[in-house]
């Protein structure tokens, strides 16, 4: 899954893939860790000002999660 198919607020879409990106494509695990802490915060942000509903939040952070586990795994 993949943060396109959300329905985000205007201008939140393109940071929240670009945040995705970074952890897909993440080349070392140092750099997966700090893609993924960048991605829970930008999350927390966004929750935190109801820029978005806890809903939402939740399936990012299920998005993120679940991509940097398998991107982990890839390292491995």
């Amino acid at each position: 899954m993949s943060t396109t198919q959300i329905s985000l607020p205007k201008g939140i879409g393109p940071h929240a893939e670009k945040l995705f990106d970074a952890i897909t494509q993440a080349s070392t695990a140092e750099e997966l860790n700090r893609a993924g802490g960048k991605a829970e915060g930008f999350v927390l942000g966004l929750e935190s000002t109801k820029a978005i509903k806890s809903q939402i939040a939740e399936s990012l952070y299920v998005i993120y999660d679940d991509a940097a586990t398998q991107r982990s795994t890839e390292l491995a």
